[in-house]
């Protein structure tokens, strides 16, 4: 399990993160949600020991999540980032057995072992980029290559996934694919998924749990209904919000109520 208690995190005098729990536990998705500025990425950087904490603690499997070596920590924890640094033409299958680097697999140089190849397969099988495994990345779709970094992320067979707005810019039938993905890998395996993500509804769709932060604190941390009520949005985004049940799913919407002036 990966946990943060009661993390707080500086940049200088600025307090980004203050009093931040929560708990990733197997076969669930956390979403992390809020306005913009609320921490939601510092708090997911912070996870993997990307950036430092002022207070309380970070525990992989019990552990501070200092001891931990670079290298063990990304077999663990794999994280989807907003923007891929994609500098040079490679293939998606090179990209995708790039995730295995912490297992000590160079896609550059050869070394990959069957192990390395078959975790590289699955993961494309997953995303349903199997038939684009030859491509240069530079030749995707913008939701291809979205695909082809959780693909990566995938490969690396870590039990806790990390995504970092992996939806934004995406159109409907792509945000829905990519987290269906995590979602089946949650799933039917050991793993567990944090998704920061802007979109509340896609939120409740796919999160087992959600953590509602603003100005760096969280207003609230549950499941999406105990979370998504008018009055805690309201006072995260400072705006009127209807709360209804998807029609087919059940789970909670929601719907800004905004003022329409007419002249």
């Amino acid at each position: 399990m990966l946990e943060a208690r009661n993390i707080t995190v500086k940049y200088g005098s600025r307090v980004a993160v203050s009093g931040a729990t929560l708990a990733l536990a197997p076969h669930e998705i956390t979403a992390v949600i809020g306005p913009n500025g609320a921490g939601k990425s510092t708090l997911l950087r912070t996870l993997n020991g990307g950036l430092s904490i002022t207070a309380g603690e970070i525990l992989l499997n019990d552990s501070p999540i200092e001891k931990w070596s670079r290298r063990l920590l990304a077999r663990q924890i794999a994280v989807v980032a907003q923007e891929a640094d994609i500098r040079f033409p490679v293939s998606v299958l090179e990209y995708v057995l790039g995730g295995r680097y912490a297992w000590g697999a160079s896609s550059s140089w050869g070394w990959e072992t069957e192990q390395d190849l078959e975790f590289a397969i699955k993961a494309l099988h997953e995303t349903d980029l199997e038939s684009l495994s030859d491509r240069l990345l530079n030749e995707l779709s913008g939701g291809e290559r979205q695909r082809a970094v959780l693909a990566r992320a995938l490969a690396t067979n870590a039990e806790h996934l990390l995504l970092d707005e992996p939806t934004a810019n995406l159109d409907l039938s792509h945000q829905a694919s990519i987290l269906s993905v995590v979602r089946g890998r949650c799933d039917s395996q050991h793993v567990s998924a944090l998704v920061v993500t802007h979109d509340i509804n896609l939120a409740a769709e796919f999160a087992d749990r959600i953590l509602l932060m603003k100005d760096g604190s969280p207003l609230s941390y549950g499941s999406p209904r105990e979370v998504l009520t008018p009055e805690l949005l309201a006072r995260a985004f400072a705006i009127e919000v209807l709360i209804d049940s998807h029609p087919v799913s059940g789970a909670p919407r929601a719907t800004p109520v905004h003022e329409i002036r007419r002249s």
